[in-house]
């Protein structure tokens, strides 16, 4: 693993704030350009920001000529127009992994770096648009809520937290990963939320079980759930490491992947456990976004959800 700078170990406040500029080129919204990972997706239960129909009614002097339904009013003989109110806002909740299985990286930057600035990156899109955000933070210790809000002091004040959370990771503190930490964030998110809600899953899945796909299902049945998967490369091509040292928070244990085909198995579980996961979501018609610590995470970002390049395939 390449020598890695402080920046692409841990994130601050400080960075999180600075991706503002970096938020653009992409959108949650159901209606999509066609390269976008989220073109063809089943109907979302949200709409898109605009107009919302309210009620057809007779045409009334001043009302603007523009409403008029012209087939309503062909078929009856008298003019009909179209009401519309301003559509609701649309509250947004995002939900960020900093467990220490996210506390990984071998090229660009560590999983819970990544999984962070995506969810700064969200926060900073969806306030720009007119939208409230909170968030769900978890770890392997706690979850943090924070109730969507239209306020830039109260996104600093919780990617704050999300900093701390993340800087406060390391292998040498003695802390076990906690599988069950994913169903408990979800199980927080059903508390929190109502209907018709945004939610952005920010993790590795890791702890995937059927108790979290019945979550998601709960949560999918009126909201809109889009999960973000973030993974290292080399947990894809273990085999390719001279050595390498694992530790689950409590023991380090250097290792050659090499022997006994460890790395070989490895990936093979890797790469079943990341199938199941992709599977189980794409049966519900639940969006699943692919990010690589291998690169920004904006960019990918703009090429997935913008559909200004081409799908990353992993």
């Amino acid at each position: 693993m390449p020598e890695q700078s402080q920046d692409q170990i841990y994130t601050s406040l400080q960075n999180l704030v600075r991706l503002r500029h970096t938020a653009g080129g992409f959108s949650y919204l159901p209606r999509q350009p066609v390269r976008s990972l989220l073109a063809g997706r089943k109907r979302s239960k949200l709409r898109g920001r605009g107009l919302d129909f309210d009620e057809l009614r007779h045409y009334r002097p001043g009302d603007d000529i523009r409403t008029m339904d012209w087939r309503v009013t062909n078929r009856t003989g008298k003019p009909h127009v179209r009401v519309y109110t301003e559509e609701r806002d649309r509250p947004v909740i995002v939900i960020v992994d900093q467990r220490l299985t996210m506390f990984f990286g071998s090229q660009y930057k560590m999983k819970s770096v990544v999984a962070a600035e995506v969810a700064a990156i969200t926060a900073w899109r969806v306030l720009g648009v007119g939208d409230r955000i909170g968030a769900i933070l978890f770890n392997d210790d706690k979850v943090a809520e924070a109730r969507p809000a239209r306020s830039e002091k109260k996104v600093m004040g919780w990617l704050g937290e999300l900093a701390a959370m993340n800087n406060a990771l390391s292998v040498n503190l003695g802390i076990e990963s906690q599988a069950d930490a994913l169903v408990s964030a979800l199980k927080a998110t059903e508390r929190q939320i109502s209907h018709d809600y945004l939610v952005v899953l920010i993790s590795d899945f890791y702890g995937w079980n059927d108790a979290a796909l019945d979550c998601i299902r709960r949560i999918s049945q009126h909201n809109d759930i889009i999960c973000s998967m973030i993974y290292d490369p080399l947990e894809r091509d273990i085999s390719s490491a001279d050595k390498l040292v694992v530790s689950d928070g409590r023991y380090q244990l250097e290792l050659n992947p090499d022997h006994n085909d460890l790395g070989d198995k490895y990936e093979a579980s890797f790469e079943s456990s990341f199938a199941r996961v992709r599977a189980d979501l794409t049966r519900h018609q639940i969006p699943v976004i692919p990010i690589s610590t291998a690169r920004p995470a904006a960019q990918q970002l703009q090429e997935q959800l913008g559909g200004q390049l081409s799908l990353i395939h992993i």
